[in-house]
């Protein structure tokens, strides 16, 4: 990857790229090689240094220039030890700034390599341990540019894990509190809005018996009065129950998930509210836990809508074992989705509930006028939690 150095940078490249030239010609004149640094000498040793003032923008042509110049000034048998700082400088950056390092610092070692087993060869003598000394540093140098180059590669991969990985956290944690909160939202929907509904229209009973023309009923103010007291037992024991999940307590007792057998609880109370109700679940008999909470919690929600915007008299309530599975069924003679609340949420949450546990929710108009609201759920929950698809041919509803 090659990377834009600031304008300050490059100064100071600059600057550095001068102290070593001149440190290099100093160190040549100083300690002569087998050849003598006469003008041809003086110009190949400083301008190997020129490609390192712009190794950082050019990496790649920076080191071959500095390769360019660096091996006539070795064959010419100058002093070699001056060039060592620029050479091992140049391979670094190449390995910090460049592409495809592995392949380009190989050629480059070979080249060098190879340059000064000419050298050792030519030269014989005593200057055989000189060009040996050359040998070794050309060759720790490419080794240690690799080790580098590894290491680095390495921190990259553990970095960029470690950091999907925080990442990967962040989003099922998210994802968990994002469902945590849509399944409170529906649990609490489920309870109040239908005990709110069945407590006003007994209220409204009660009220209507009290304000009436004709002679008050005693026993009858008392029955409608006695139906909201029951009402609200049920709903905080109900409620009781659902915060005692969500909070992972058992005070006071294990909280028992409403299941089919409450469900007469609910006709009971609609039968209250001036409904009346028809019920056949016995095909509910022995389905787990996780369905029988999901069928008592589409009925109850069902019922509510009726309750609230149907206008209905009549309400049929089946629930039946079939091939596909528990099949719940709440058909009304109201208004039909006309008189369905547009801000509701409540057929939202019973298509939530039914996918909850693998099943499938329609909710529509009867074909002899009504609403009619059929699920079906599977005979056993699901193992995962994850809410399958809407099926194809599945429709959009309008929420009660």
């Amino acid at each position: 990857m090659v990377t834009m150095p600031r304008p300050d940078a490059a100064i100071r490249d600059a600057l550095l790229t001068t102290l070593l030239a001149a440190a290099a010609v100093a160190a040549a004149l100083a300690w002569p090689g087998t050849r003598p640094l006469d003008a041809g000498g003086l110009l190949l040793l400083v301008g190997a240094h020129l490609p390192l003032a712009v190794i950082r923008r050019r990496p790649a042509l920076a080191l071959v220039a500095l390769v360019l110049l660096t091996l006539p000034y070795h064959l010419l048998q100058y002093q070699h030890h001056a060039l060592i700082p620029a050479e091992v400088i140049a391979l670094f950056s190449y390995a910090v700034f460049g592409r495809r390092v592995r392949a380009v610092l190989t050629v480059v070692g070979l080249l060098l390599f190879v340059c000064v087993i000419t050298m050792a060869l030519r030269a014989g003598g005593g200057s055989v341990r000189e060009q040996i000394a050359v040998i070794e540093a050309v060759v720790s140098v490419v080794i240690a540019v690799q080790v580098w180059r590894s290491h680095r590669a390495r921190l990259a991969t553990i970095t960029e894990r470690a950091e999907r990985a925080e990442r990967t956290r962040e989003e099922e944690a998210r994802r968990r509190v994002a469902e945590e909160r849509l399944r409170i939202a529906r649990d609490l929907h489920d309870l109040l809005a239908h005990s709110i509904t069945v407590i006003g229209v007994q209220a409204g009973a009660a009220a209507h018996l009290v304000a009436g023309d004709r002679p008050l009923d005693r026993a009858e103010l008392a029955e409608a009065l006695g139906s909201i007291a029951a009402t609200c037992r049920e709903a905080r024991t109900e409620l009781r129950g659902t915060l005692q999940v969500l909070r992972g307590t058992d005070v006071g007792g294990p909280a028992e998930l409403p299941g089919p057998d409450a469900i007469p609880g609910l006709v009971d109370a609609a039968r209250a509210a001036g409904l009346e109700v028809a019920l056949s679940a016995d095909g509910a008999a022995g389905a787990p836990p996780e369905i029988g909470v999901a069928a008592y919690r589409i009925v109850q929600e069902a019922l509510t809508n009726v309750v609230k915007h149907a206008g209905a008299r009549r309400v049929a309530v089946t629930l039946a074992r079939e091939e596909r599975g528990l099949v719940v069924r709440v058909a009304d003679d109201g208004r039909g989705p006309s008189g369905a609340a547009p801000e509701g949420f409540g057929i939202l949450g019973m298509i939530e509930r039914a996918r909850s546990v693998g099943g499938t929710l329609d909710a529509g108009p009867g074909e002899d006028g009504g609403f009619v609201v059929a699920a079906v759920l599977p005979a056993t929950a699901l193992s995962t939690g994850a809410p399958p698809d809407v099926p194809s041919g599945e429709e959009p509803v309008t929420p009660r």
